[in-house]
């Protein structure tokens, strides 16, 4: 594997633990941190698929935009557009005042990117 896609998986999997851990707090949980951090392992593992292709990997946080480029050289991507979706609205939604999320809402960013670390894990081969 490309040295620059093991850096992006690495990230992505930085963002998986605070994900999680933020998930699992008991003491002052940032459930707004585990859903970012939940979008931000998808994007990141998305990234490392584009660059391992040969792809430039843009600096994009759309995972739309990015998931329509993994499919331009893997269409078996295409079954988790709504997963894709869902985390995708994690990138801004609780990053601001006025909104925050609740426990029941990190648990499903969580539950989202889960399967969806394991497929791209699969696809790179890393399982």
């Amino acid at each position: 594997m490309n040295p620059l896609t093991v850096e992006w998986v690495e990230k992505a999997d930085g963002d998986y633990a605070t994900a999680q851990r933020e998930l699992r707090a008991r003491k002052q949980p940032n459930f707004d941190a585990a859903c970012f951090h939940a979008q931000q392992c998808a994007e990141k593992y998305l990234k490392a698929i584009l660059h391992e292709h040969g792809v430039v990997v843009p600096k994009s946080h759309n995972l739309i935009s990015l998931l329509e480029l993994c499919l331009a050289v893997d269409s078996t991507f295409e079954p988790w557009r709504n997963s894709l979706v869902l985390l995708d609205h994690y990138s801004v939604r609780f990053r601001y005042p006025g909104e925050s999320a609740k426990r029941a809402e990190a648990r499903r960013a969580v539950d989202t990117v889960t399967p969806l670390r394991l497929f791209v894990r699969s696809r790179l081969d890393l399982v």
